[in-house]
């Protein structure tokens, strides 16, 4: 209750990012949901806006001056406190290694590495002034594992898992715990593809074979990462 926390993607109720956003929420935390697209606003007015605890920024991770415009129009907004900052926005593409455009790597390192830690140092600054607060970062089984047609994620999500360990320890001895989620196979919109028979993309068997691989025998949802982030923020 009462802490104030930034959550970057979450601008689509179908992310992940907006499941842990309304958690924290729920929670007692005041919330600046900071996405690229403009549709966060629109989503942040339907969850009440900022007379409910919820605020919008829209930056452009991939720009650090955007990037650090939109950090500060977030502290501003929660009154110049940060407690908790959720690295959730990410990108994906799916191509075979052997014809994987530059443009698309460079995006996804772009926001799922180079944004995550500008993020947090920008958060760092402002937690090691405070002597605490959390930082969660959003990684993926594919930071432990390399599966095919898609070479800029899995080296990203690797990248955000050391990124993680060594702002752990370079931090939590100064107030700043450091840690994240590596969610698995998860029904989202990054991975319309594997699961929506209306894509073109889309194959019974690939949906079928991906799925058995799951333990509980379904794909996660957003809800999935509720309660994980709550504890990693408490």
């Amino acid at each position: 209750a009462g802490k104030k926390a930034i959550v970057t993607g979450g601008a689509k109720k179908t992310g992940l990012c907006y499941g842990m956003a309304v958690a924290l929420h729920d929670a007692g935390a005041e919330i600046v949901i900071l996405d690229a697209n403009s549709q966060v606003e629109n989503t942040v007015a339907e969850l009440g806006g900022a007379k409910s605890g919820y605020h919008a920024v829209v930056a452009n991770l991939l720009d650090l001056n955007d990037l650090s415009n939109g950090f500060q129009q977030a502290i501003s907004a929660l009154g110049g406190r940060l407690d908790i900052l959720v690295n959730g926005a990410g990108l994906q593409y799916r191509c075979p290694s052997e014809e994987f455009p530059e443009d698309a790597w460079d995006r996804i390192m772009g926001v799922n590495i180079k944004g995550v830690f500008f993020m947090s140092q920008l958060a760092g600054k402002v937690m090691l002034k405070q002597g605490k607060g959390k930082i969660i970062n959003i990684a993926s089984t594919n930071s432990f594992i390399g599966l095919r047609n898609m070479p800029a994620y899995v080296s990203s999500k690797g990248g955000v898992k050391q990124l993680t360990m060594a702002l752990s320890s370079e931090w939590s001895g100064r107030g700043i715990n450091v840690n994240a989620i590596a969610p698995g196979y998860m029904d989202t919109e990054m991975n319309v593809a594997l699961t929506d028979p209306k894509n073109p993309k889309f194959t019974q068997q690939r949906y079928d074979e991906l799925t058995q691989r799951i333990p509980a025998h379904r794909w996660g949802t957003p809800d999935d990462m509720k309660g994980c982030c709550i504890f990693l923020a408490s």
